[in-house]
């Protein structure tokens, strides 16, 4: 299997759907920023994988012209939250294959205000089932969606380990104060826990506070195999070394909230990835997780083994999620502050870890990070794991 690196990275700052530029601006200037930070053309990519939920078919195609077309093949990738590291997944199969040594993955969303709704009624939703659990387990809500499952996966977690509701909103206070570093984040000013449980309530334990705001943005990674790098005098001092990609079990839908909502596809997707690359959980330095919530930050640490059981409300309140403590979990600001533009979420996600273990994150580096996990999940589902490590 050939190793693959990550040569260039680039995104553009997140913002708010009244203020976003078109998809195709937000992905071509993504796109721009990592062929110069690869220090590469576009004719050097030779597959591109693009990845959007909201918008037409070959809307990768339309984004990428802006930069000229160039006769490469160009697939339209779409797996809900997860779609942007779905795109990455595919790129470093194609480099670790040996079907191609140079490959862009990017990603954007141009989102429209409010929840996120369904966009087909005509047809069969691929959330029939998991309605079914959610209303047998917790009953009818008006809340949106996804703040239903989310909210129910943090409410029966509080149910069974007697979880504080000041806990859930401290994750809210940690990602304003880590965004507040971060010059791509829409959410940069602090907030405090009472700011955050007097937020209008939402579902169970979620607050508005911390729930994560639709977003616009674009973000992009060159995935090379690391002989095409050293040939081209590229960078290879961060590698993808493992990665894992799962989709639901029968067990998903056996009457849990936090399996409904991804825990045991995100917990095996990390298994697979520590076994792959030979890695502890106590050797990661640096994580972005797929904080869409609160609640599922904190289920997050426990399915991804940075805590065990039972533990996340100790591991958040002896600050263990932050700097100082034993990791620094989603130093961007993650989804909560940064930002949650569907398709670019993942790969925001691979440019940040990349630029922490080069050591380029200025005021929110991670000192000494040499290890990075980057976890991405997408409702319908999918649960994709990536592990980073810098070069010795």
């Amino acid at each position: 299997m050939r190793r693959t690196v990550v040569t260039g990275v680039g995104m553009v700052p997140f913002t708010t759907p009244r203020l976003s530029a078109p998809y195709t601006t937000m992905a071509a200037e993504a796109v721009a920023a990592a062929l110069d930070d690869a220090a590469l053309t576009l004719d050097h990519v030779q597959q591109a994988y693009a990845g959007y939920v909201y918008g037409d078919s070959t809307s990768g195609q339309r984004a990428l012209y802006e930069l000229g077309p160039t006769g490469m093949p160009i697939i339209n990738v779409n797996n809900n939250c997860s779609t942007g590291s779905s795109a990455l997944w595919l790129a470093r199969q194609a480099v670790t294959s040996g079907a191609a040594e140079c490959v862009l993955a990017f990603g954007f969303e141009q989102m429209r205000p409010g929840a996120l709704d369904a966009m087909w009624e005509d047809r069969p939703s691929p959330f029939d089932g998991f309605t079914q659990v959610a209303r047998q387990a917790q009953g009818s809500s008006e809340a949106p969606f996804a703040a239903q499952l989310f909210g129910g996966a943090g409410a029966a977690y509080a149910e069974r380990h007697g979880t504080r509701p000041e806990t859930f909103a401290k994750i809210s206070v940690k990602a304003r104060q880590h965004a507040a570093n971060n010059p791509y984040a829409v959410f940069r000013d602090p907030v405090s826990v009472d700011e955050v449980l007097a937020s209008p309530s939402i579902h169970g334990p979620l607050t508005r506070l911390q729930c994560c705001p639709p977003t616009c943005g674009a973000a992009a990674a060159i995935v090379t195999s690391q002989d095409f790098a050293r040939r081209h005098g590229l960078r290879t001092d961060v590698a993808i070394t493992a990665q894992s990609l799962t989709t639901d079990t029968p067990d998903s839908f056996t009457g849990s909230m936090e399996r409904l909502v991804g825990f045991n596809m995100a917990q095996t997707a990390a298994d697979a990835v520590y076994d792959q690359a030979g890695i502890d959980p106590r050797d990661v330095d640096v994580v972005e997780l797929h904080d869409c919530f609160t609640s599922n930050e904190l289920l997050s640490y426990e399915a991804l083994r940075l805590t065990p059981e039972g533990t996340a409300e100790r591991f958040i309140h002896d600050g263990d999620n932050t700097y100082g403590g034993r990791v620094v979990t989603n130093p961007s600001g993650g989804l909560l502050s940064k930002g949650h533009p569907l398709g670019a979420t993942g790969l925001a996600q691979c440019a940040e870890l990349t630029w922490q273990l080069r050591g380029e994150a200025d005021g929110r580096q991670v000192e000494g990070a040499r290890v990075g996990l980057q976890h991405n999940i997408g409702l319908g589902g999918a649960a994709v794991v990536t592990l980073y490590e810098k070069a010795s």
